[in-house]
């Protein structure tokens, strides 16, 4: 999968999820001071990245993502292996 395919899915994800716009979502952005997600939110976020991508996301691992970036990078690293 490549990055750009990640991105789209996450994006979408939070457009649809929590009524984000797109110009919000750049990977600089700050999940909770630019994107306005809270902890719970992060639950949400864990489960459609199992539903997505087939990866299980503890909370040690949620706690770590601190940008959109992060995210993303997450995935990715995790879907290759």
């Amino acid at each position: 999968m490549s990055k750009e395919d990640v991105v789209t899915i996450v994006n979408d994800f939070l457009i649809d999820e929590f009524e984000l716009e797109e110009e919000q979502l750049h990977p600089k952005a700050r999940m909770k001071e630019d994107l306005d997600i809270e902890s719970l939110d992060f639950v949400d976020i864990a489960v459609i990245i199992e539903k997505e991508f087939g990866l299980k996301v503890t909370s040690e691992q949620m706690v770590k993502i601190k940008k959109l970036e992060d995210l993303y990078n997450f995935i990715l690293a995790h879907s290759q292996n």
